[in-house]
């Protein structure tokens, strides 16, 4: 028998000492550097350019700015600027809300293709579009209908680049939307207005309200899409975008800073509202299958 007995169970090695507060500090410490980052870049790219332009429109007091934003011209760029892009809203919001059931709901040849054109605002340059638009709608026009320099051909530059807002925010939640709660309230006798009325706008009030209120905002700050199409008449048909642009070519950076901060305070209102009346619509939802869950 041999000295060294090798039969003899080896002892494991000890695990090393894990401490937990380490691990806590380092989860705390990765959210710590996203919050971190996503801020400077916020800052960078949206914070500090507002501030800028804030700044510059007050650079000589707010009598000055007040005098800048109250002029005819600026009144009337205010004027066609938002109320087309209302009209425009409301009706992208009505159409916009058709063409996501109908590419959600419906099968029919081409439904991929009718998919993929109604991204293509988002990809086409809004000059070409605005010379599509002219091509089509201008002196020239093939199907002889002549809107250039008319607040109905802005309306139709705008309708056009304004049109995926709605939709693409609309269909997600008609895709995750069952309809089984629509067959069965149509079983029960209800009319198609009602299911409309009391099951799916409900649910899709959020969504809709958020893609209107996206809609709004590139709306009344939209200028390549209506550069041909609109003319920039002054008083008629000159956008608050042109008028900025001629405040600039004048040399008037001062007054094309107060009219811009107007459409940021303006585009800031709209959305703020529809956000808050979107977030309280979820939270009547949310209350009422509460409610329904526990009955």
């Amino acid at each position: 028998m041999s000295d060294t007995d090798t039969s003899s169970p080896v002892k494991p090695a000890a695990a090393p000492h894990r401490n937990p507060g380490a691990g806590r500090r380092r989860a705390r410490f990765v959210p710590a550097i996203g919050v971190g980052v996503g801020t400077l870049w916020l800052s960078l790219i949206v914070l500090i350019p507002i501030a800028a332009i804030a700044a510059k429109s007050f650079e000589n007091g707010w009598d000055t700015f007040y005098s800048a934003v109250t002029t005819d011209s600026a009144i009337a760029s205010f004027k066609v600027t938002i109320g087309t892009s209302l009209v425009v809203t409301l009706i992208n919001t009505v159409v916009g809300l058709q063409i996501a059931w109908v590419l959600t709901r419906d099968d029919f040849p081409g439904k991929g293709v009718v998919n993929a054109l109604i991204d293509l605002p988002f990809a086409l340059p809004t000059i070409v579009a605005s010379i599509v638009l002219l091509s089509l709608y201008g002196p020239n026009s093939p199907v002889g209908i002549h809107v250039q320099q008319t607040k109905i051909g802005l309306g139709i530059a705008l309708l056009f680049v304004t049109l995926p807002f709605v939709v693409r925010t609309v269909q997600p939640v008609l895709m995750e939307l069952e309809a089984d709660v629509e067959e069965a309230a149509a079983t029960l006798g209800a009319r198609n207005l009602t299911i409309l009325r009391r099951i799916v706008l409900p649910a899709l009030a959020p969504a809709l309200l958020s893609g209107a209120g996206l809609a709004f905002s590139r709306a009344i700050g939209e200028f390549g899409s209506v550069v041909l199409i609109g003319g920039g008449i002054p008083k008629k048909t000159e956008v608050s975008s042109q008028y900025i642009r001629a405040l600039i070519e004048q040399d008037s950076p001062q007054a094309a800073a107060a009219v811009s901060v107007v459409l940021l305070l303006a585009s800031f209102l709209v959305l703020l509202v529809l956000r808050s009346a979107a977030a309280q619509i979820s939270r009547k939802e949310r209350r009422a299958d509460a409610i329904e869950t526990h009955s």
